[in-house]
């Protein structure tokens, strides 16, 4: 599949990192500041992922995703006396799982950050991050920080999802690693600048075709900052957050390498109150229990057995669709999973709810972020 001019520029400037501010363990972490964008460093993004229930029929649940990606082009503004100059691209990928029917449907933009197209807001304004609609859909896609809540919209008419949302914290912000510092590789100089909202009690609306569905539940945040790619050994991740039933929270990051063995891993528990703790790579375990072959020939994992004996789980994790799969027509053909999984206890009672991000399966598909 060819990717668009913007693509290809996008993969040009992500080959290499020099003049980029790399991710600081000092950082002096302060909001809602950072919750900004950083454009002094190559890489960003606010994610967010939940699961919803249809207020007129609760038994009817959603899935979605929502992420904005900053990507830096030239960490110099470019030497041109024009507005339409870019030092940046701004990409949003949205996605809304309907898990009754089974349909999964996914939506992206990329554009340059340029008047009209797309850009990220200054520290004093509520704006985080927006980009015009697809072609076709009038309108912005935005995430915007008001009153201590997140504001999340998207719309794509050709594809027939809308999401218009409003995510307000339940549970502190989580610094994943010390003081939110996250390695990524043994060696040094692979590390982003990684915070979360694990839990944040979410209600709106979701549009599914010719369905505009009034909707509650609750949604994951993830934001990181960094200037540096994947290892050179690493392929994609494994990332699994977890909203327990008993009010803890479990992020786990498994980095891989092309024949599939670990090369890094991070975890993070959170209690019910908000206290978290990091997991020593040798205090949890995640093993594949079956696959999913894509129809367009890619097989990921599909279910996972999670252990974290010192904390007493013993979880599993199953897809609640299996054809969660993400396919960008912009971003050169890049392929991932990202679905919604429900998980079971050992003694097989419900044991919560979340989401599992898989990436660089399949040839081609190793991220370029």
């Amino acid at each position: 599949m060819r990717s668009s001019p913007l693509a290809a520029l996008l993969a040009v400037a992500l080959a290499g990192a020099p003049g980029w501010r790399p991710a600081d363990p000092a950082h002096r972490w302060e909001l809602p500041r950072d919750h900004h964008a950083h454009p002094d460093h190559r890489n960003e993004w606010w994610y967010f992922t939940g699961t919803l229930a249809v207020v007129d029929a609760p038994a009817r649940r959603l899935g979605y995703q929502l992420t904005f990606f900053r990507a830096g082009l030239s960490p110099d503004p470019p030497a041109l006396d024009s507005a339409w100059a870019a030092s940046q691209a701004v990409m949003g990928h949205a996605a809304v799982t309907d898990l009754r029917s089974g349909k999964h449907v996914f939506s992206e933009v990329l554009w340059r950050a340029a008047p009209l197209l797309g850009g990220f807001g200054a520290p004093s304004d509520p704006v985080l991050a927006w980009a015009r609609a697809p072609a076709g859909t009038p309108g912005r896609w935005t995430l915007r920080l008001e009153d201590g809540a997140f504001h999340l919209a998207m719309r794509d008419d050709a594809r027939g999802i809308a999401l218009d949302l409003v995510a307000r914290p339940s549970k502190p912000l989580v610094l994943q690693g010390p003081n939110g510092y996250s390695r990524k590789a043994a060696q040094e100089g692979y590390a982003s600048l990684y915070a979360s909202y694990t839990r944040l009690a979410t209600e709106g609306t979701v549009t599914v075709g010719a369905e505009t569905l009034r909707v509650r539940g609750e949604s994951w945040m993830d934001q990181e900052v960094g200037s540096s790619q994947l290892a050179p050994a690493q392929v994609g991740w494994d990332w699994f957050s977890l909203r327990l039933a008993d009010g803890r929270d479990l992020m786990l990051y498994v980095l891989r390498r092309a024949d599939g063995s670990v090369d890094w891993r991070n975890g993070t528990l959170v209690a019910p109150g908000g206290a978290s703790r990091v997991l020593a790579p040798e205090e949890w375990s995640v093993t594949a229990l079956s696959t999913w072959r894509s129809p367009r020939g890619v097989t990921y994992p599909a279910g996972w057995r999670i252990e974290v004996p010192r904390e007493g789980l013993r979880l599993v994790a199953a897809p609640e669709v299996a054809g969660a799969e993400n396919r960008s027509a912009l971003a050169g053909g890049i392929s991932y999973w990202e679905g919604p999984v429900r998980l079971t206890g050992a003694d097989g009672r419900a044991a919560g709810e979340g989401y599992v991000e898989l990436t660089g399966y399949g040839e081609g598909t190793r991220p370029p972020l």
